[in-house]
């Protein structure tokens, strides 16, 4: 199912003996635009402020109904867990002790999917590895296509003709973890109108400048069939959008029909 990133702000995060904190932001790959980490605050919990980074390996359910993430971890394992500032960049050493300490494999060494993941998580997030000279690049260096949904909320979107508004959400597929749209607020322009992009359908995103570029004029984007953050993202809306803009649909694309890989419950990581 397709559901705003925006909504999932503040959900409980709970461990298999315990809430552990609140969902406080998601980390995304720009590559492939995947959710690669949960941001959970664990203050209140434990002393200390103090934020983890979560795999979605290791999820174990999200119940839509409480607004909980349900995690195959205990609480001693994830207030042992290394801490991340947030506030800069991810360097690559941080997210090999994150892999190590929970003894997965990471998503970039991966030739083909989370083979032993805990929860749905398909072989889409984890495709090729990257290239050997980024694997190789100053490990205390923040990896530079990782980005705080939080901080991308707010770019500027300029079209071939003008500016047309700002990126003010993003719909993210629940069962893939991996950003399907970015919510276009166009009330700078004209009143009240949100659309819906998808990231490949972006020109380029010059992160120095906080600016999406689209390849289209505004007028094109005017006409976009709108979107309500009321009703729900459906296969009907999606047809009507990818027909608008004459876009091929991800879901005929053979990379986006890998299955999805749920390990057995009982496989919960020890503390």
């Amino acid at each position: 199912m397709l559901r705003s990133l925006k909504a999932l702000e503040s959900y409980h995060v709970s461990a298999t003996d315990g809430d552990v904190g609140k969902v406080c932001d998601f980390f995304v790959d720009d590559e492939r635009w995947a959710i690669r980490y949960l941001v959970v605050d664990t203050g209140g919990f434990w002393q200390g402020p103090h934020r983890v980074l979560i795999s979605p390996v290791g999820f174990r359910q999200v119940d839509w109904s409480s607004r909980t993430f349900h995690l195959a971890l205990t609480q001693a394992k994830i207030k042992g867990s290394p801490t991340v500032d947030v506030d800069k960049p991810v360097s690559r050493q941080h997210e090999r002790e994150h892999f190590q300490y929970y003894g997965w494999s990471p998503y970039w060494s991966l030739g083909g999917s989370w083979d032993w993941g805990v929860g749905a998580y398909p072989s889409i997030l984890a495709t090729s590895p990257r290239s050997e000279p980024e694997e190789h690049a100053d490990q205390q260096t923040g990896d530079p296509h990782l980005r705080s949904v939080r901080e991308l909320v707010g770019y500027q979107i300029e079209c071939s003709d003008g500016g047309i508004g700002h990126v003010d959400d993003f719909i993210v597929d629940d069962e893939a973890w991996t950003i399907r749209y970015l919510v276009i607020d166009t009330s700078n322009w004209w009143f009240g109108k949100k659309v819906l992009v998808a990231p490949r359908w972006t020109d380029k995103i010059d992160w120095a400048e906080r600016t999406v570029h689209l390849a289209l004029p505004r007028e094109t984007i005017k006409g976009s069939p709108a979107w309500h953050a009321n009703a729900p993202v459906n296969r009907e809306y999606e047809e009507r959008l990818y027909d608008y803009y004459g876009r091929p649909v991800y879901w005929d694309d053979a990379d986006e029909k890998a299955p999805s890989v749920t390990a057995p419950a009982e496989k919960h990581p020890s503390p």
